[in-house]
């Protein structure tokens, strides 16, 4: 399963890059295949897990945040594993040409 999350917290002024940090902090220290974006994070794991990830992300930043806006997108293709990579490995095949994957090549 793939996840795409990104947080929006609110009420906390123009810089959020300190309470995103926290979420990728979590993330990063996860056991679980991650992607971190400008636009989000995508990880790669079963529903709990990923579920418990974003959760703990969502209660670190709201510590620090009123409101939080998230959005989750979720991919549920059972029976593939390494979808974030072979993924855009598969777009790269197609083209014939390698593209910027953010380290997953």
């Amino acid at each position: 399963m793939l996840a795409h999350v990104s947080f929006v917290p609110t009420g906390t002024g123009e810089e959020l890059k300190e309470l995103l940090a926290r979420a990728a902090k979590i993330i990063a220290g996860s056991e679980l295949d991650y992607q971190l974006t400008s636009m989000g994070t995508i990880i790669e794991g079963e529903w709990d897990e990923i579920v418990t990830i974003i959760k703990k992300c969502h209660d670190e930043i709201a510590r620090s945040a009123e409101r939080i806006v998230m959005n989750v997108v979720i991919d549920d293709r059972r029976g593939l594993s390494h979808r974030l990579k072979n993924n855009a490995l598969e777009i790269e095949y197609a083209i014939g040409e390698e593209l910027e994957t953010n380290g997953l090549t």
